[in-house]
């Protein structure tokens, strides 16, 4: 069976993440058992070899990035992404009934977290029909980064503990 994580990343931040999140899947699963992809480039309809699906974006604006916030974040240097982002991908993707699905973000860590792109993503993908998990927000020090030291080996972990709870 396959882990597919679909992400969408400005800064590379939650790219790093997603990827982070990918090694520890395939420490339990086998490199060959998890691929991460961008939105642009995700499936329209879920494979069925894919059994688990992981979903994750940068918080913007207390949700998922949407055009305007996109167009902020290239002002403030980000890359051109071509397509379409999460926000996109969720409101077109085919899934297929009892796939396993969790949703994680990258955020600026506050006292208080009022809105998440991981909890938007969740949200989203319930809407439509999936029985979604939300995961953790992984920290940034800022909008363009770097990753809050120790981001990445607890991505790792949660990856493996995702792919434990799915079986390998």
């Amino acid at each position: 069976m396959t882990a597919l994580i679909v992400t969408e990343s400005l800064f590379g931040n939650t790219l790093a993440i997603a990827e982070a999140i990918g090694a520890g899947i395939a420490e339990v699963r086998g490199r060959d058992g998890v691929r991460v992809v961008h939105a642009s480039d995700a499936p329209a309809v879920i494979p069925t070899d894919v059994d688990l699906l992981v979903v994750g974006a940068p918080t913007h604006t207390l949700s998922l990035p949407n055009a305007g916030s996109r167009r902020d974040a290239r002002r403030k240097g980000a890359a051109e992404q071509g397509g379409a982002g999460v926000r996109e991908w969720i409101r077109t993707v085919d899934l297929p009934p009892r796939l396993t699905v969790a949703t994680f973000d990258t955020s600026i860590h506050l006292r208080i977290q009022l809105g998440t792109a991981a909890r938007a993503a969740a949200g989203a993908l319930r809407r439509r029909g999936a029985q979604t998990t939300v995961g953790p927000s992984f920290w940034v020090t800022g909008m363009e980064g770097p990753l809050a030291d120790g981001e990445l080996p607890r991505a790792t972990a949660w990856g493996r503990e995702l792919a434990a709870r799915t079986g390998a």
